[in-house]
């Protein structure tokens, strides 16, 4: 339908709308304009030619210039082709060489699928097309449509802000519902894919079409299944009929709205709408309010009353410049239509005025329009314009879409008003906003789960198809859950970490070991260091009285071995303190055996000898002699000490002490472990057999004179010996890794105090305060007495 036609104007604009829907061509009269009810349809109309009369009455866009449109109707794909090959065609032909064509460019038609039915014919001659309401997601594929831009946002942003509030709400069992259409299937295959990454579950899928009687049996699915969310995306002829009928069966629910529907007043004003519950829609943000439009349609309408169509048999038969039913319609009802695409109609018109400005060079006063130009020019221009209108920038992406900004709002039933809650827009960047106390509830928030949240520390078990549906298990002690990550898995916590029953988190463990900074650590440490230095003091002390007769009935020279012997002793206790590590286990009881073992053969062998002296020297003359002049003594202590280096050796060569760490609820106990338990006892069984051997030849010299009676102070180091060992091992079966460690250390003390203060206090005693006891007078006198004792009995 050719409503004006003004084919001698330089250039024109070409624009394809759904005014009416109309019968076949031939067909059309004046009379049929009341078929359908296209009050919005003629809204466009009139926005278009708003738009540009109002470019031709500026002088700053296209000085000039005057655009010129030719309008047709839709009402079938059949008249789709044909005003698509009229426009594309010259003197009544499609040329299929590049020569300047009838239009420069096409604006529209409304509607994904009707642009997907024509577009093809114009990108086959790159002829642009900037579309004012066809939101199709594959639509921005520019291998299919390299022409084609548009000034509403594609589906694909829409459906990730409806996606980011089904998150914001925690809404993840929801229905969608849309036609059987480019608009609401690529809507829909976008959706499923957003879902997947947000953790929603799709429970039911409708489709919209013209037999509502399905529609019934879909609202019943939706309360079998428990769903109380529902999408609706489709255009508003499909859901017209949908809501009707959902408030004729009074489903409440949460509907969210596309934005062919989110702004629609006749919707807004049926009666028992409330009965729905909460609707939220998705609007396409912009300019409300087209400033001088109402006053434009109103004047328009009364001044094409008397406007007679041309003359011509040709033009009469396409010609409905005036629609006589169509005039009759009260110019209140047009300017009150959803205002949703008014923007996007306008924006779209100075889109191709931008355009033409830079092809046309257009400078203050005039521009060059003198020679023709191929629609592909003007495609070229349009991929660079960027221009601002009621302070909202236009400009086109490599897709050919604008920016995304939608506006959400929520249907107020007290004003029946539409309410702005918030906004998702993607430039500069993605940025989403909801403020969800201006939503009345009509009670409590709506919650739309297949399964409630599991509780903190439970996991999910799924129990049907979708993710959404599960059961609930604790996370048992040891384990621990990170539902934002993984939702159906108990993890293990580290070994070093512990957790409780149905625990989101892990503890780390408390390490138990002596640590350094420990009071009973730094007492242990001390009483070794102690042992040390009065190591070092005795032996500075004999060696300063070296001559003296106490110091040469201890063992002369044995003496300063027996206290390197102790105190490399004492140095194992140092190997106590700390987290154990492989030298440590080998440098505590090994080496403690080795050193200890040198100890206790020092004493047996003099022990020994002052017996042989004594007792054995007159009765084995020839032995005795044997026994000094080859070093006997020290010769039965290397000896004593090889076999314990060996037992240690071996010991440690096939099984020896390691680091071992043992868990114990919220404690991790770190020890070494004995390794081969039968080398071990066999070390501990030769230490008791040298501390027998110690005990008999201390006892057979109990009636010896008191200056070399060392009987005393033996048994008292041994008895030290074997009650520090005998509590050791009590310990060991029965207490944790930290006080084995810390008993087994005392012990090593213990042992090694009771030769210090049983056989070298008394000594150094004598040395320091007693003096006069410390002379070779003395000790001939207690030999003389001993003499003399033994002889009378």
């Amino acid at each position: 339908l050719m409503l004006w036609s003004i084919p001698e104007v330089t250039p024109a604009i070409m624009w394809l709308t759904e005014v009416f829907k109309f019968l076949p061509l031939e067909k059309l009269t004046s009379d049929l304009c009341d078929i359908s009810n296209a009050f919005s349809g003629y809204q466009q109309l009139q926005v278009f030619r708003f738009t540009i009369e109002e470019i031709n009455n500026s002088t700053d866009l296209l000085p000039g210039v005057i655009l010129g449109y030719e309008i047709f109707d839709y009402c079938t794909d059949s008249l789709n082709f044909r005003a698509a090959l009229d426009f594309l065609s010259s003197k009544g032909v499609v040329p299929f060489i590049n020569i300047p064509r009838k239009v420069i460019s096409v604006t529209g038609p409304f509607g994904s699928q009707k642009t997907l039915t024509v577009a093809p014919l114009f990108m086959a001659n790159l002829m642009p097309m900037v579309n004012h309401g066809a939101s199709s997601v594959e639509l921005s594929n520019k291998y299919l449509y390299p022409s084609f831009f548009r000034t509403i946002p594609s589906d694909y942003y829409q459906v990730r802000a409806i996606v980011r509030i089904l998150q914001y709400f925690n809404w993840n069992w929801i229905a969608f519902f849309g036609s059987d259409n480019a608009y609401s299937q690529d809507a829909l295959t976008v959706f499923m894919d957003e879902l997947k990454t947000a953790n929603i579950c799709l429970a039911f899928n409708g489709i919209l079409s013209g037999d509502t009687s399905k529609y019934f049996d879909m609202f019943d699915k939706l309360n079998i299944l428990n769903i109380n969310v529902v999408v609706v995306f489709a255009n508003i002829e499909f859901v017209i009929p949908f809501i009707e009928k959902a408030i004729e069966k009074r489903v409440r629910k949460v509907w969210i709205a596309s934005e062919t529907w989110s702004l629609n007043q006749d919707l807004m004003n049926a009666d028992g709408i409330e009965a729905l519950g909460v609707i939220i829609g998705m609007s396409i943000q912009g300019q409300g309010t087209l400033l001088g439009l109402d006053n434009f349609i109103i004047n328009t309408m009364h001044q094409q009353n008397d406007t007679k169509c041309p003359s011509g048999s040709q033009v009469k038969k396409t010609c409905n410049q005036v629609c006589f039913e169509c005039l009759k319609t009260n110019p209140e009802i047009i300017t009150h239509q959803d205002p949703t695409f008014n923007f996007a109609i306008y924006s779209a018109v100075y889109a191709v005025a931008h355009a033409l400005h830079k092809v046309l060079e257009c400078g203050s006063s005039s521009c060059n329009n003198s020679r023709p130009f191929l629609p592909y020019v003007l495609t070229n221009a349009l991929k660079g314009i960027s221009f601002t209108l009621y302070n909202e920038t236009m400009v086109f992406d490599e897709s050919g879409n604008p920016p995304a900004r939608y506006t959400i709002v929520y249907w107020d039933w007290n004003s029946r008003n539409f309410v702005k809650i918030g906004s998702y827009y993607t430039d500069p960047e993605v940025h989403f906003i909801l403020n969800e106390e201006l939503i009345n509830w009509q009670g409590n928030k709506s919650v739309s789960m297949c399964s409630k949240d599991c509780d903190a520390g439970y996991r999910r078990v799924q129990t049907a198809f979708h993710s959404c549906c599960f059961d609930c298990e604790i996370c048992i002690a040891g384990t621990y859950i990170n539902s934002s990550a993984d939702p159906y898995t108990c993890l293990p916590c580290k070994e070093d970490e512990w957790s409780q029953n149905a625990s989101t988190s892990c503890n780390k463990c408390f390490l138990q070991y002596l640590y350094e900074t420990e009071l009973l650590s730094v007492g242990l440490m001390f009483s070794a260091s102690f042992i040390i230095g009065t190591s070092v003091a005795i032996a500075v002390l004999f060696a300063y009285n070296y001559n003296t007769p106490v110091v040469r009935s201890a063992g002369g020279k044995m003496c300063f071995f027996l206290l390197s012997c102790l105190a490399l002793s004492s140095t194992c206790v140092f190997f106590f303190i700390g987290r154990p590590e492989h030298i440590d286990c080998i440098m505590r009881n090994p080496a403690f055996a080795v050193f200890y073992s040198a100890c206790l053969s020092c004493l047996a062998v003099r022990s020994f000898q002052i017996v042989c002296v004594f007792k054995m020297a007159t009765n084995l003359p020839k032995a005795y002699e044997f026994w000094v002049k080859h070093n006997g003594q020290w010769l039965i202590i290397v000896l004593f000490v090889v076999v314990q280096l060996f037992l240690c050796t071996l010991w440690i060569a096939v099984d020896g002490p390691k680091p071992v760490q043992t868990k114990v609820q919220t404690q991790i106990m770190f020890d070494c472990t004995l390794g081969n338990s039968a080398i071990f006892y066999l070390i501990i069984i030769f230490l008791g057999l040298l501390s027998v051997a110690c005990f008999s030849f201390a006892y057979m010299g109990t009636d010896l004179p008191e200056n070399y009676n060392e009987g005393k102070s033996i048994t008292f180091s041994l008895l030290i010996f074997y009650i520090s060992w005998a509590v050791f091992l009590t310990v060991r079966l029965s207490s944790s890794e930290k006080t084995t460690a810390a008993v087994n250390a005392i012990s090593i003390l213990c042992s090694l105090y009771g030769i210090l203060y049983g056989y070298f206090f008394p000594k150094s005693y004598i040395i320091i305060f007693k003096p006069e006891n410390n002379t070779t007078a003395y000790f001939q006198t207690s030999i003389q007495s001993y003499t003399l004792h033994t002889s009378s009995m």
